[in-house]
C-alpha cells in the first residue's frame, strides 16, 4: 500500500527557510515520478518541483526556481523540499505526490495517482 506522509511545515517570516519531508513507502522508489505540489486557498493545486527518479530529471515551477531544491534520501525513502527565501506567495498546503509512470506533463496534478495528506506552510510579511 502506497503511503506518502509529509512533515516539516510551519510558519516563517519572509526570507526564511523550511525543509519539507515526504516519507514514502509501499512502492519501488527507483523509477517513479515523485514531487511536490501546493494549493493556496481559493486556488488550483499547482506543481512546485518534481523528480523522475529513474532518469533523475528534475523540474521546477518558474515561481520557485532558484529558491527551492528537491532532493531524495534513498537510504530513508524520503523526498525533501528545501525552501529558501520564502515569500508570502508561497503560503499554501504542500502535498507530496507520486505516480508510477512518468507523466506526459510533469506539472499536471491530474497525472499523479497517489497523494499525501499535506502540510501547511505560512509565510508572513
Amino acid at each position: 500500500q502506497v503511503q506518502l506522509v509529509e512533515s516539516g511545515g510551519g510558519s516563517v517570516e519572509t526570507g526564511g527557510s523550511l525543509t519539507l519531508t515526504c516519507a514514502a513507502s509501499g512502492f519501488r522508489y527507483n523509477s517513479v515520478a515523485l514531487g511536490w505540489f501546493r494549493q493556496a486557498p481559493g486556488k488550483k493545486r499547482e506543481a512546485v518541483a518534481v523528480v523522475y527518479t529513474g532518469t533523475r530529471d528534475t523540474y521546477y515551477s518558474d515561481s520557485v526556481k532558484g529558491r527551492f531544491t528537491i532532493s531524495r534520501d534513498n537510504t530513508k525513502n524520503t523526498l525533501l523540499l528545501q525552501m529558501n527565501d520564502l515569500k508570502p506567495g508561497d503560503t499554501a498546503v504542500y502535498y507530496c505526490a507520486m505516480d508510477p509512470l512518468y507523466p506526459a506533463d510533469w506539472y499536471s496534478a491530474n497525472e499523479y495517482r497517489y497523494w499525501g495528506q499535506g502540510t501547511q506552510v505560512t509565510v508572513s510579511s
